[in-house]
């Protein structure tokens, strides 16, 4: 029975160290969890305030392209802005692969520094350098694909007529 007995104290010891670890482990986990949570508040804030400093420039840009005396012809593809009801199925996703959403990202970025837009040559090749298989008719259909995100425009008159695609991502968060 003495056996028994220091063989459970034994036993208790042990399984108190393995709370002891588990519990210094969970308050290290809370920790790194406030840590993350934290990162997360300011990376929103940070977006939030880029996104003020983008409506401002954006606001500063329009002002200097409706001084511009040549005339320009718009055909916008955009996407319904209104609210529709609740639908029973949710539609097919316009990015079918992560290779398409990392390219979204790239495109985004790219043509946020560029307000007036870009045609697909020029983004093409800008996306050649970080991939060499990248072809205009892929990221042209990928564009199409995601109206609320990207916009074609025609600009110019005659022959001097050109397509350019702006990005207008910002502009479906401002309605919702």
């Amino acid at each position: 029975m003495q056996k028994q007995l220091l063989k459970m104290r034994e036993e208790l010891k042990q399984r108190e160290a393995e709370l002891e670890k588990s519990f210094e482990d969970k308050q290290q986990l809370k920790s790194q969890v406030q840590t993350l949570k934290e990162g997360l508040q300011n990376l929103q804030n940070t977006h939030v305030m880029q996104l003020e400093m983008s409506k401002q420039d954006d606001r500063g840009g329009e002002e200097s392209a409706n001084q511009t005396s040549e005339a320009t012809v718009s055909t916008v593809v955009s996407c319904s802005q209104e609210k529709e009801g609740p639908t029973e199925k949710n539609p097919p996703s316009p990015v079918h692969s992560e290779r398409e959403a990392l390219l979204v990202g790239i495109i985004s970025t790219f043509l946020h520094v560029h307000p007036f837009g870009a045609s697909i040559e020029y983004i093409c090749s800008y996306l050649q350098r970080l991939d060499t298989k990248i072809n205009p008719s892929e990221v042209e259909a990928l564009l199409s694909r995601l109206p609320c995100t990207f916009r074609q425009e025609l600009t110019g008159v005659g022959a001097s007529l050109e397509k350019r695609w702006n990005f207008c991502g910002f502009q479906g968060i401002k309605s919702t």
